[in-house]
Parts: C-alpha cells; structure tokens; sequence
C-alpha cells in the first residue's frame, strides 16, 4: 500500500492533500477529458437513478476536511486484487463523482449569475447612495434628530423650571397668593408625573407633595387670620385656594374651630395684660392660671378699661365672622347666576358645598355668641361690683347693653346668660348702693335749711345729666318705632355702622366733660328779657350751716353723687326779694334735686338692666317714701290736729305715713340682742327717723312759724311727686306685668297724696299766726244780752282783723324770700278764716246770756268781720261763714226746728250746742223742751266717744 502511495506521490500528487486549493489541484488532474464527460452526461440521465446515486456515496467523504480520502479507498482494497472488480469500483466512483460534479457545476453558474446580479446592484445602490441617501434622507434625519432635540430641551427646561419651583413657591406663600401657589404645585405634580422616567423628577415629585402639605398648613394659618381682622382679597385667596384643593367643606370646619380658638385666646391676653400690668410683676405664674381664676385679678381700676378691650376684641372677632357670612352671600349670590349663564357641570357638587357652609355659619352665629357670652360672664362675675362708684357701674352696665344688642343684631339671641350675671352683679350692687344713698338722705335731710335751690323758670329734670338717656331713647335712630308713620328710614345696626371702621365699644375719655347741665339761674338775672332788673343781695352766707357749704363725699364709695349746696352755688341764690317772688321758678331744695338726681341714677340702671325692674323701682319708691315721711315728721306732725276733727288729714294720708313707718322707718333706739335672724335683716332695710337741723326755727311769729322753710319743704315734695307722675309712663313701660299693681299703689295711694300734707302743715302756721285765744278773752268781755240793737261793732272783731293785716304784711314778707304758690297762699288764709270763724263760734258758744238784739250784736260783728276781711283776701266764698251764720240764726229756731237742726249738723261740738240750747232757755225755749235737746245732743255725742 505504502508502495501505492509513493507511486503516486511520484505522479505529483499530494497524499493527504494539504488543503481545498490542492484538492482542486487534485481534482482537476482527475477530471476526465471533454469526450468522456460529454460521454457521461450524454448518458440518459435519470434524475431518480442518479439520487440513488448521491445517495449510495458513503458519508464518510462529507466529512471534516482532513479526512484522508487516498488511504480510506485503499484500506477497503482486498487482499488479493481482482482487475475487473477494481475496475468495476473505479466506474461506480466515477459516475458518482460525476454526478456530484455535475450539483458543483450547476452551483458554480447560479453563484456566478448571483455575482453579476450583486455587482449589478452594488452599483445601483452606490449611484443612490450618491444621489438620493445622502443629500434628501440626510436631510430627513437631521430634521428628524433637530426635533427630537428640541422635545429633549423643552423637557429639559420643564425639568429645570420645575427644579426652580420651590424658589417660585416660597416667593408666591410670602405674597399669599395661595391659589397661584397651590394651582403651580399641582401643575408640577402633572409635569413631574410625565417624566417621572428622569431620576431627578421622581425626587422632586415627593417633595412637591410636602410642599402641598406645607401649603396647606400656612393656608390654615391664614384662614385662622381671618378670625381677628377680616380682609375680603386675603378671604378670597384662601377660599379659592381651599377650592382648588377640593377642600372647601374642610375649610369651613376649621374656621369655626379658628373662632372658637381666637374667642379664648383674645380674652385670656386681654385679660392676662392688664393683670401682669396692674401687679406690676413680671412672674410668669398669671400665664399658668385658668382664665376663670385669671379674672379674680383684675384690679377695680383697670376693671372698666379692661372689659371695654375685651368687648372690643370680641366685637372684632363678632365682626369679622358677620363679613365672613356677608362674603359668602355675596358669592353664592354669584355662583348662582354664573351657573344659570354657563354650563352645569360640578352644580350638583357646588350647590351641597353652599348648602354646607350656609347651615356651618348659621349653626356657628349662636355658638360663637355662646362662647363670646360665656367669657364676658365670667368677667363679670369674677369681681365684687358692689364696692364701685354708680357712675363706673353705670358704665359697665352700658357696655353690657351694648353687647347685648350685638348679640341681638348678631343671632337674634336674648343674651340670658349675660342678663342673669349682669343681674346678680346689679341686685348685689343696687342693694349697697340703695342702702347708702338712704343713709346718705337721712343726712342730707338732717342738714337742710329749707332754703330755697335757684333754678330757672324753665328748668325740666331732662336736663339733668341723670335724665340725658331719656332723651336719646326718644331719639329716632334708636327707637325707629316712635318715629312717624311717614318716615321710612332703616335702622342701621351696629354692624352696618361700624363695619369698615370704629368700634361701639371706643371709651369715650371725655363724656363725663361733654356733659354740661344749665340748670341754675346765674347772677340774679333771669333769661327772659322783662325780667332784667339789679337786685340787691344778701349780706352774707354766715348763717349757711357749714355741712352744706361744702360738697359731701360718701366716704364708703368715694362717689360725689349730688351737687351739694357750694358757696357757689349760695351765692347765686343771693337774689333779689323781687326775683325770686316774680320768678316762676320751681320750688324745690338742694335734697330735693339730690333725690331727683338719684332717680334718674336708678332709672338709668332700670333702662340698661330691665330685669332688675321691679327692684330698682322699689327702691325709687322708697326715695318719695322718705322724703315724704321727713316732711311730715319735721312740718306736719301735729297730734292735736287730729282732734279737731277737720280732717286735715285724709284717711289715705294716715294709712300712707302709717306703712311707711312699719316698712321703711326703724323706731328702735338700739338693737335687740335677742332679736332673730329675720328681725336683723329686716332692721337692716330700715332707716332711722330724720331729725330736723337746729338750725330750722319753726318758733318765731316773725318769720310766721317757718313758714318760708314749710314752703319750701312741702312745695318741693309737690314737685318731686310731679317729677314722678311725669316718670309714671317711663316706669310702667319696663315694669313686669305681674308687678304693675304695686307701681299703680304707689302712685294712687302715695304720689297723690304728696300735696295732701299741705294741710296739716300750713294748719300748724295758721293756728299760731293769729292770737285767738286773745280773741277769746275780748269776746268774753262783751256784754251779749242788751236790750237796744246796736249800730257800733265789738272791739275784738278790731283787733281780729289787726292779727290778720299782720298776717297778711308777714306773708309779703315771707313772699320775699320764697315765692309762695297760689295754692298754699289760699291754703293758709283759707286755714286762718276756718280757725277764726271758729274761734269767733266757741266765743259766742262761751256766751251765758244773749238777748235777741245781741244776737243781732252777733251778725253786725261777723258782717263787719266779712267785709274787712274780703279787702286782705280774694278768697270766695270765705270758708265757713255758714258756719257762723248757722250757729247764730239757729239761736231763733223754736223747739221742734232745733231738734231736727240739732240732729243734721253735727259740725258743731257738744259744748257749743248745749250752750246754744241753753242761751235759747231764758228767752224762748223751756226746761222740759231742754232737757229733751239736751237728750238730742247726747244721742249725737255718744257714737263719738
């Protein structure tokens, strides 16, 4: 085999070949000549016979290239070697090699067709590459590449704007444009959420989320601002801001919370300043008490001041939530008819959020007005009120009406609970205050001279500053219901007035100076022009009692309450005689206007505190009680009067004096150690009997028994009663229902019957200005049983009219210095003409003897008596000259008309007419016919005794 191998090595054949290109070399040596190849393929060709061909080539030859073909082909040879088997193998392999050859071949041709079609192509490609690819798609992609780059910028910059959007935010939270603030974050969120892709943005997406959250907060910081000081645009932002983040219902919740948080915070730092201001201490611990404990600090001098600013800080919160509600109306208002124009979309949404907040605020006027009453409530009861001056009291009551008339206006609330505090403190205080001025009264009383208070002719109690809220409650801006029919003009409330600027609770530093009160008549000239004159003055004040020449302080209270009697004030009653006659002044004293003064003062606690009605006009009641009482116990008392049987006083007059001493006056010298309890306190409300000042003579027949202090005295009790009939419709209108029957006795059973004292009072002066009991003794002198009739009058009817003409000229002279009023001129005349008409009956009485001409004596006297009379008086018909006539005529009567005569005037005494009986004895009446009168007159006498 090996000498196979080499033999054909020597042949130039490569065993095994080396490589494919020496193969082919191989091959090429081996390929048959044209003839025989054309020989093989002219062979019928059988495409099956010659699959079966390809297909009998063993596997072995398509194996890896260094497989040794030379040396597989010769191992296979056999042993022994046969020329015609071998001859026989080479054929086979030649028809298969044949039949491969001819696939090559066929390959070959397609692959080089493929060549000159790829060639074709390459060209073709290249000559459109060179004029179309790189010039229009070039353009194409650089178009396309431009905008995919300027996409990639703009994201860039909406990258690096949102990047800056917390710079932009902090700038818009500082301007508090909270929608802008809130409409950007949202838009960041959108644009962060496009391109959360980017690292960076994802970050920036969680902290735009605190930023919502943070926003959030200062806009409820913001809203809380509204509580104190509401600003419509600022209102506007955060309500728009709270919109947008769909929270509007939640928005609403937290306001009231707001309110409710700035009511308790605004009084606890009101009151906690002026408590750390007053203690003058810079130690926190004020700051750690409750705000109920806070309020037992306050001191009585910062107590006025401090709730006038905790009213005023309330008033701004109240305001504040009042324009909150107006701004809603305003644009629900707006929402609505925006709603009708446009779409509807969201309505249903917009209208329940409206509904909401509408039944919110509503809801929320009667709570934050709880809160507001709560607070003030419990200021008030946190000091002891009673110890404060009436007109600082007063005050705090008028600051108290005022709030309750923003509550009123506010949520139409009745304010019970500040009502109630108001009139515990008022109760408490009124009945201090009461006792004192009573106390103080009886002072006043005791130190009156009776001397006459010049005021002017005109003079009204109106104009009294006690009075002033009279007038202002007639005014028509306050009560528009006495304003006439044809006047349609609103009432503006207290939110409309104050609503851009001021505040209804300003302390007006200077009211008390704005005040002025022309009351007094000034330098001895009236206003009137007629009544200009020069008068002459007085001496001298020296006989003035020195309590009255200087003002009274109540040394308990510090309080000034009256204009007492100053030398000032005694030097303009240095008036002439002929002034303070002509003037129509009133007549009243410096008590009197004290007690007019207090009135007012109770009136004005009445009208602010119409709870407490019924106390204060008790109170008032027993004012007039007093005063009353002081008059007919100094002027009117008088036991013998009663025994008259005049009548000078009237039953009502008794039983009026009668109560007021079991209810008012205490009689008791000292206090019973015995006593109860009840007895103590009942002694309490009493007050002692008043003494009349030493300094009031009532003794002296020259200045008629004091009849010019009596005038004063009891004609400025008339006025004071005036003075209340005048108040009588201003009391009945705030007095309870249940409580009218007790105002009606009080002006029926005591007011009317002030100028009933002026008959036992001026009785006293006429029972003393005429000696009648010298009269008497004259009379007794006469000779009445003569036998002529007699043309001359007796001398005692002489000297009677002597004592009146010195009444009359003593009159003048009182006249003088008090103008006396017309009632109590006839008043005394009239009671001086009743006593010597009387006088002038028991002197005729006394008569033992009397004949039918001195019984004419006894006419002749009495006419000459009337005639004189009617000169010094213009009083008609002269009072109880039937009297005297009677008794005289019925000295001619016969038995029988003396009976009936004796029964049907009963005016007469026991002794006058059994001396008329006896008289009539000796002239034309016998025993037996005495003894029955007699009987008459003892029938009539017994139910007297």
């Amino acid at each position: 085999m090996q000498k196979i191998k080499s033999l054909m090595t020597r042949q130039g054949l490569k065993s095994p070949p080396e490589s494919l290109s020496d193969l082919g070399a191989i091959e090429s040596l081996r390929v048959p000549g044209k003839e025989e190849f054309r020989e093989l393929r002219e062979q019928p060709s059988d495409p099956q016979a010659e699959q079966e061909l390809i297909n009998s080539i063993e596997q072995v030859y398509f194996s890896t290239d260094s497989f040794d073909i030379v040396k597989y082909e010769l191992e296979k040879l056999p042993p022994v070697l046969n020329l015609q088997e071998l001859e026989e193998y080479r054929d086979k392999l030649k028809q298969q090699q044949a039949a491969e050859l001819e696939r090559v071949t066929s390959l070959q041709t397609g692959l080089q067709l493929a060549a000159v079609i790829c060639t074709n192509g390459r060209r073709h490609l290249n000559i459109a590459k060179e004029g179309f690819t790189q010039a229009s798609l070039g353009l194409l992609a650089n178009q396309r590449k431009r905008q995919l780059l300027i996409g990639l910028l703009k994201s860039l910059r909406t990258i690096k704007t949102l990047q800056r959007t917390d710079v932009r935010l902090s700038e818009m939270l500082e301007e508090e444009d909270y929608p802008g603030a809130i409409q950007l974050c949202l838009e960041c969120q959108k644009a962060a959420s496009t391109f959360k892709h980017y690292s960076c943005i994802s970050e920036l997406n969680s902290k735009l989320q605190d930023t919502l959250e943070q926003i959030e907060e200062q806009l409820d910081v913001a809203l809380s601002k509204i509580c104190k000081n509401f600003d419509i645009n600022h209102y506007t932002k955060v309500q728009q801001a709270y919109r947008l983040l769909g929270k509007t219902q939640t928005a609403m919740d937290q306001l009231h919370m707001h309110f409710t948080q700035a009511i308790h915070n605004t009084v606890f730092q009101v009151v906690l300043g002026y408590v750390e201001l007053c203690s003058g201490n810079t130690d926190t611990k004020f700051q750690k008490l409750q705000y109920k404990d806070l309020c037992t600090h306050v001191t009585p001098d910062s107590y006025i001041p401090c709730l006038a600013d905790l009213c005023k800080a309330l008033w701004e919160v109240m305001l504040s939530y009042y324009r909150t509600m107006e701004w809603h109306e305003k644009h629900d208002n707006e929402d609505t008819t925006s709603a009708s124009e446009g779409s509807n979309i969201g309505t249903e949404e917009t209208n329940f959020d409206r509904g909401y907040i509408k039944k919110k605020l509503e809801h929320g006027l009667t709570r934050i007005w709880q809160d507001v009453q709560l607070k003030v409530k419990t200021y008030l009861l946190g000091t002891d009120l009673s110890i404060f001056k009436y007109d600082d009291f007063i005050f705090v009551l008028d600051i108290i009406s005022r709030l309750m008339q923003v509550g009123e206006e506010f949520c139409g609330s009745k304010s019970e609970v500040l009502q109630e505090s108001i009139r515990k403190q008022s109760v408490n205080y009124f009945k201090n205050y009461h006792r004192t001025r009573l106390d103080e009264l009886r002072m006043f009383l005791e130190n009156e001279t009776w001397e006459l208070c010049p005021v002017k002719s005109n003079f009204s109690i109106l104009q009294l500053h006690e009075f002033k809220f009279m007038e202002q409650s007639r005014s028509p801006s306050v009560s528009p219901s006495k304003q006439p029919a044809s006047t349609s003009s609103k009432t503006v409330t207290l939110f409309e007035q104050y609503c851009s600027d001021g505040n209804p609770f300003e302390i007006q530093a200077n009211h008390k100076d704005e005040e002025t009160e022309d009351v007094l008549a000034s330098n001895g000239y009236e206003s009137d022009e007629q009544e200009k004159s020069a008068y002459q003055e007085y001496d001298s004040d020296s006989d003035v009692p020195e309590e009255l020449k200087r003002d009274y302080v109540d040394e308990q209270t510090g309080d000034a309450p009256v204009k007492s009697v100053s030398r000032e004030t005694l030097k303009s009653r240095k008036k002439s005689d002929y002034s303070l006659n002509k003037v129509n002044a009133p007549i009243l004293t410096n008590t009197t206007l004290n007690v007019i003064r207090l009135v007012g003062k109770y009136m004005q606690m009445m009208n602010i505190l119409k709870p407490i009605a019924f106390d204060v006009i008790h109170f008032m009641s027993q004012l007039f009680d007093y005063y009353l009482y002081a008059i007919y116990t100094f002027f009117g008392r008088n036991d013998s009067l009663e025994s008259t049987g005049l009548g000078l006083s009237s039953s009502r007059l008794r039983t009026t004096l009668n109560r007021i001493q079991e209810s008012l006056i205490d009689m008791e010298v000292s206090a019973d150690p015995t006593a109860t309890l009840t007895a103590a306190e009942e002694r309490k409300e009493k007050v002692p009997s008043p003494h009349l000042s030493h300094l009031v003579v009532l003794t002296s027949g020259d200045t008629l028994y004091g009849l010019a202090e009596r005038v004063v005295a009891t004609e400025s009790l008339v006025f004071l009663a005036e003075q209340f009939e005048f108040l009588q419709p201003h009391l009945d209108a705030v007095m309870p229902a249940v409580k009218k029957p007790f105002l009606q006795q009080f002006y029926s059973q005591t007011v009317s019957t002030a100028s009933e004292l002026r008959k036992p009072i001026y009785w006293i002066v006429a029972g003393k200005a005429i000696d009648y009991e010298q009269m008497l003794l004259l009379m007794a002198n006469v000779k009445w049983d003569v036998k002529e009739i007699m043309s001359q009058h007796n001398i005692y009817v002489d000297a009677l009219l002597k004592e009146f003409e010195q009444f009359n000229r003593r009159l003048n002279e009182v006249s003088k210095r008090v103008r006396i009023p017309l009632p109590v001129s006839n008043i005394l005349w009239e009671h001086c003409i009743r006593l010597a008409n009387r006088t002038i009956v028991e002197g005729y009485a006394n008569v033992k003897k009397c004949s039918n001409e001195g019984r004419a004596l006894m006419q002749l006297d009495f006419q000459q008596f009337l005639m004189k009379l009617e000169k010094l008086t213009d009083i008609r018909p002269i009072p109880d000259k039937e009297f005297v006539e009677t008794y005289i005529k019925a000295y001619y009567l016969t038995e029988n008309d003396m009976e009936r005569w004796i029964k049907e005037h009963r005016e007469y005494s026991t002794k006058q007419l059994t001396n008329l009986v006896n008289v009539c004895l000796g002239s034309h009446i016998n025993k037996k016919a005495r003894q029955k009168l007699l009987a008459a007159i003892d029938d009539i006498d017994r139910p007297k005794r």
